[in-house]
């Protein structure tokens, strides 16, 4: 890595981690950026050195693009990697870091602001030969909005073009419900994306969501490396992926991979980045949705069943160097699950736990387990961030030995002092709709939790009687 000799961590928590853990196998240094309430966190323990950017804030701290750019080129780095969330996704700020003069380890700038915006990105899915979820341009006036869905036929849904994540989407069943969802969508979008742009889409009502992993280098070459399956979600969250898909088949499989390839093409896409698509069982059709031009969380589940590593490409690629396999090379071998677990209260709605963690025994390190995490016993939560403690992802030679794998890890996984979602993976991982591949991206919502509360309730209500009443 003669372009690399130093490279600037601008992200926090577990991908903090993994990305200190790529620049040590590839023999360079790392530095660190740490807000004040994580000087003590497991990166900056592990990183060739720290640097503190500012108050526990993110507006404050891993927000300030000019802060970081400015501690990185002080520090000596060449390159600084974003990770996933904050300004991984700002064009500006890959612009900034070239103009600093250091390597931005992500894509081009014209290639986060070609996929960025959901719309423009339509368009040229839709020029690759892509199809997309029917649906409308621009929706400025509840008029047309209601046009646009009566063309496309309800349930439709709502989408900010400026972002995702759920953020400023509203599932709408009536022509009736539609200006107000509307109205609460664009104010919404423009909080969170500084733009109340918003267009419609089709419903389609058991959906699997199913991405793509790709990888360009500067030399032209891209190269796929298979799919994930991101179907089992809350309220349009991610909470297990698994690789490959359960649910399609293998001729639409290399025709989704085919499709990727083609789109980051038309972008010329160098890096990491993952095109997602929707799938439609019932009409076993496949569309287009949207491209996130950075390192995902999911990517263990990937790198599992490829045995690449993913984050070293990164810094590769950012180097100038070629990809270091063709397309022939990848070859996708077992399954691997990876399940999000959170410092969340699935029993309170998910509500979020920050706090000291008291006892942290993750299960036994053995092959086939893998946990990409940042937290260890007496680590303190903070509430100023993302709730996501780590990633337990398991790989076996086939998905029933995945699950099984992944139950008995979950089992062995021991976490005190603030409330996680290993009770909810559980429960999930347990149910036959999962173990069937018969989840959707509304299952978790519409049929799991539902069925959850009500036993909840039941047990509560059995425990909180009498003795004479339990006997009744």
């Amino acid at each position: 890595m003669a372009a690399i000799k130093r490279l600037f961590v601008a992200n926090r928590g577990e991908i903090a981690v993994r990305i200190v853990r790529a620049c040590d196998r590839l023999g360079v240094e790392s530095v660190v950026a740490v807000s004040e309430v994580d000087r003590n966190t497991l990166a900056a323990r592990m990183a060739t050195r720290a640097v503190c950017i500012g108050p526990p804030a993110a507006t404050e701290s891993y927000l300030r693009a000019e802060t970081l750019v400015a501690a990185a080129c002080g520090t000596g780095c060449q390159a600084i990697h974003p990770g996933y969330g904050f300004l991984a996704e700002r064009p500006a700020f890959s612009r900034m870091c070239e103009k600093a003069g250091l390597l931005f380890v992500g894509p081009r700038a014209e290639s986060i602001e070609a996929m960025g915006e959901k719309l423009a990105a339509v368009h040229l899915a839709e020029q690759a030969g892509i199809a997309r979820v029917p649906g409308s341009g621009p929706v400025g006036t509840a008029e047309k909005a209601c046009r646009a869905a009566e063309r496309v036929g309800f349930p439709v849904l709502i989408k900010a073009s400026a972002g995702g994540g759920g953020r400023g989407m509203r599932l709408v069943h009536t022509a009736r419900d539609l200006p107000q969802a509307l109205d609460s969508a664009a104010s919404e979008a423009r909080a969170a994306f500084g733009d109340a742009t918003l267009y419609i889409e089709k419903f389609i009502g058991r959906a699997r969501h199913v991405e793509v992993q790709v990888l360009g280098d500067s030399h032209g070459r891209i190269v796929h490396l298979g799919e994930r399956d991101c179907s089992t979600q809350r309220r349009y969250q991610k909470l297990i992926e698994e690789a490959p898909s359960p649910a399609i088949s293998e001729r639409v499989r290399q025709q989704m991979s085919a499709a990727a390839v083609r789109l980051a093409g038309e972008v010329a896409y160098r890096n990491a980045g993952t095109i997602e698509f929707i799938y439609d069982p019932e009409g076993d059709n496949f569309y287009f949705l949207e491209m996130n031009t950075r390192i995902q969380v999911e990517h263990p589940v990937t790198e599992m069943v490829t045995s690449r590593d993913l984050v070293v490409e990164q810094i590769r690629i950012a180097a100038g160097e070629p990809i270091s396999f063709s397309q022939e090379d990848v070859k996708l071998e077992g399954h691997a699950i990876e399940c999000r677990i959170n410092a969340e209260d699935p029993a309170r709605n998910f509500a979020p736990c920050p706090g000291r963690i008291e006892t942290w025994n993750p299960p036994s390190a053995s092959t086939g387990i893998r946990l990409d995490t940042h937290c260890y016993a007496g680590y303190l939560v903070p509430p100023y961030y993302d709730s996501l403690l780590g990633k337990l992802i398991v790989h076996a030679a086939d998905r029933s030995g995945a699950i099984r794998s992944m139950r008995h890890a979950l089992a062995d996984f021991e976490i005190s002092g603030v409330a996680t979602t290993i009770p909810f993976h559980r429960a999930v991982l347990g149910h036959g709709d999962f173990r069937d591949g018969a989840v959707h991206t509304r299952w978790v919502d519409q049929e799991f939790m539902p069925a959850m509360s009500a036993l909840q309730a039941a047990a509560k209500s059995a425990t909180e009687a009498s003795p004479t009443q339990a006997a009744k």
